[in-house]
């Protein structure tokens, strides 16, 4: 399907074709666990990934650190860059989702909703 409206979507790069298809597998299980437990609250990347899930050790987003990490970044700023990489596959993954989504920034995040049919 597609975003409602329209928002440009970007592609992460310096990653194998096996590892992006890791994390965009992983991200489609948290979209669909988010929609079944809450079909009409808004989320983000930072409510699926954040809070009590900031630590990505041991999960396929841990990649998008090691990414940074490799190429000299600082914790800090590896830490800011996969969670930028992260949110560009999560709307990767709802821009090809078979359902709608809608989408809105708030707060500077950008969100996604679950449009029923």
């Amino acid at each position: 399907m597609t975003l409602k409206p329209y928002s440009e979507i970007r592609d992460v790069h310096d990653l194998t074709n096996e590892d992006k298809q890791r994390i965009i597998d992983f991200l489609q299980g948290a979209i669909y666990d988010w929609c079944k437990n809450k079909p009409n609250e808004w989320f983000s990347m930072r409510d699926l990934m954040g809070g009590e899930n900031y630590d990505w050790k041991g999960t396929p987003l841990f990649l998008l650190f090691e990414k940074y990490r490799g190429k000299g970044k600082s914790i800090d700023s590896a830490i800011d860059y996969a969670g930028k990489d992260s949110g560009w596959l999560l709307k990767q993954v709802i821009h090809s989702d078979k359902r709608l989504f809608e989408t809105k920034i708030q707060e500077r995040i950008r969100k996604y909703r679950w449009i029923k049919n």
